[in-house]
């Protein structure tokens, strides 16, 4: 345990690379990066607080505001000079509000089915033309979901095609208590108002990755915040849904791994 409450591990050698879980996980999401990367990277995994093993912090916690300062804390903790992010989902609240704090520590960020704290919505950009319409047909596609058992985040195809993971996904969903989900559900709402301009601050490159059936993230919002970002790039994987880090582990571990290569090469 780190700070009391905060767990976290280290698995091996290498530049920092630091990986940050959706809403559905906790450290155990990232078990097909881990021992892809670990014999080129230092691997950080950890549990954002409430999330099983960690728990709230001190007097309850305060949630997704404090998991920029977690993720500060754990960096300084580990003495790393500079790190690469890895967020996915929720996991991108996280790393964009630290990449905003502290550019110069960031080498490179991946932004997996995540626009953060950004408000997608604002952005002008003609695949987000009707994003309204997009918003309305998830909120169905979701309810329909929900009634079938079905976790959104894991998606429908992963539940048909790949049993097993859908259920070790939900599996890792239920260790952390559903209560404090759905708070801290609530709460990323609410942090998701920064203007998309703010994304011209970031130095690092960046990479948003988006799968194309995602019902809870627009795909083509990943374009348009690539567009945003001085150095960004997007993909869109094909039969994928929310969790493409986990459906389709080694097309996403083929990607990060193109992108960390031309990061490292100073492309």
């Amino acid at each position: 345990m780190f700070r009391d409450f905060l767990y976290y591990e280290v698995t091996g050698r290498g530049p920092a690379l630091v990986f940050a879980h959706g809403l559905g996980g906790n450290h155990l999401s990232w078990w097909q990066q881990v021992p892809h990367f670990a014999n080129r990277y230092t691997c950080v995994t950890f549990a954002h607080r409430g999330f099983h093993p960690s728990r709230e912090g001190p007097g309850g916690g305060s949630g997704p505001r404090a998991f920029a300062d977690d993720l500060a804390a754990l960096v300084d903790r580990l003495k790393f000079d500079a790190v690469t992010l890895v967020g996915q989902s929720m996991g991108g609240w996280t790393c964009l509000e630290y990449a905003l704090r502290e550019p110069d520590r960031v080498r490179a960020m991946v932004m997996a089915s995540t626009s953060g704290t950004v408000d997608f919505r604002l952005i002008k950009h003609p695949g987000l033309s009707d994003i309204d319409a997009w918003l309305a047909r998830s909120h169905d596609v979701i309810t329909d979901l929900r009634e079938r058992g079905i976790s959104p985040a894991a998606g429908e195809r992963m539940s048909r095609e790949q049993p097993a993971l859908g259920l070790l996904y939900s599996g890792i969903n239920a260790l952390s208590p559903s209560e404090y989900r759905e708070q801290v559900r609530v709460e990323l709402r609410r942090l998701r108002s920064k203007p998309p301009e703010v994304l011209s601050r970031l130095p690092m490159p960046v990479l948003y990755i988006t799968g194309e059936e995602d019902p809870q993230f627009p795909p083509r919002a990943a374009a348009a915040l690539a567009a945003m970002t001085p150095r960004g790039r997007s993909v869109c994987v094909t039969e994928a849904g929310h969790s493409v880090y986990f459906e389709r582990a080694a097309v996403f571990n083929r990607l990060v791994d193109e992108f960390l290569a031309e990061s490292d090469a100073g492309i």
